[in-house]
């Protein structure tokens, strides 16, 4: 299939490479001109304006995979594409981290127009281009079901992990990517998740500080141990219950700097993790763990309290 990616950061670069190494023929557009032309002597055709890339994709119905951050960028992008250069029956993928309320309300505005608009919750950072993406899918069915090649190519796969006891065999969601629902369910499943990798990460940090201070001068000599942070973590990620994707890479970050002498402990949020804590709120869902760990990253960010 022919696609346009518009936005070739390191993951919208990296979803251009995977598509063509899975056969697909990708049209490129960035603003910054060296990532397109990186990726034009690796196969791609490179834009330089979004309306040099719609002449250029000839399949019908068109499609463009957004990759840019959410916000105006991507607001201005949708409103562009919609506004002038896109019709009945093409399609807008929006792969970043947009609020899934604003998903709802672009979708509803482009229909006027008959243009399709799919919101994908991706996972799978700098690393898919070998691992693959996990995607989260929300839109118009027939525009997801055209798109399935593109999605498939994306996905991890079925790769080596056994099949969950018990279930329907054949499904897309063992392959890594599910059609989650209407108009922003993609976004709101890749918010939640995002909010329990939140989770995760404050769990294995005080749970690593704490192996960390075993060796205190507060506690009795007997009771101090010089436990190895790094070997901890490393034998955690070696079929033991609590082992994730999260934990290796903690460990690898460990072994690297066992202190994490480079590490300021500064924690920025991107906005999910706020997003699902406001869906909490709304729906009157206790959410203890995923709202500590956002406020712990707004801990993170003071030099001192009040």
């Amino acid at each position: 299939m022919q696609i346009g990616i518009i936005g070739l950061g390191r993951m919208g670069g990296n979803i251009s490479r995977r598509l063509m190494k899975a056969g697909h023929h990708c049209v490129v557009f960035d603003t910054n001109a060296e990532p397109r032309e990186t990726l034009a002597r690796e196969g791609a055709t490179a834009a330089g304006s979004l309306a040099e890339m719609m002449k250029a994709l000839e399949d019908k119905p068109r499609t463009v995979w957004m990759m840019l951050p959410a916000g105006e960028i991507t607001e201005q992008t949708v409103e562009y594409l919609g506004g002038c250069l896109l019709g009945p029956d093409d399609i807008i993928i929006d792969g970043g981290n947009s609020f899934y309320k604003d998903d709802i309300r672009r979708a509803k505005k482009l229909a006027e127009k008959r243009i399709r608009y799919i919101d994908c919750g991706t996972s799978g950072g700098v690393w898919g281009l070998e691992r693959g993406y996990c995607l989260m899918i929300g839109g118009p069915k027939e525009a997801v079901d055209h798109l399935d090649p593109i999605f498939a190519a994306l996905a991890p796969g079925l790769g080596d992990i056994p099949r969950t006891l018990g279930r329907e065999k054949g499904t897309s969601a063992e392959r890594g990517y599910i059609h989650a629902g209407p108009s922003g369910a993609g976004h709101f499943v890749k918010m939640v998740h995002n909010g329990i990798e939140y989770g995760f990460m404050q769990a294995y940090a005080e749970g690593f500080d704490i192996l960390r201070n075993k060796n205190s001068k507060d506690l009795p000599e007997e009771e101090r141990f010089k436990l190895s942070v790094p070997d901890i973590a490393e034998v955690w990620g070696r079929g033991n219950v609590i082992s994730s994707w999260l934990l290796d890479l903690g460990a690898a970050a460990l072994v690297q700097d066992p202190q994490l002498s480079t590490f300021s402990g500064y924690v920025e949020d991107s906005g999910e993790g706020r997003w699902t804590v406001e869906a909490a709120i709304e729906e009157g869902v206790p959410a203890d763990v995923l709202s500590s760990a956002l406020y712990a990253r707004f801990r993170s960010r003071q030099d001192r309290g009040f």
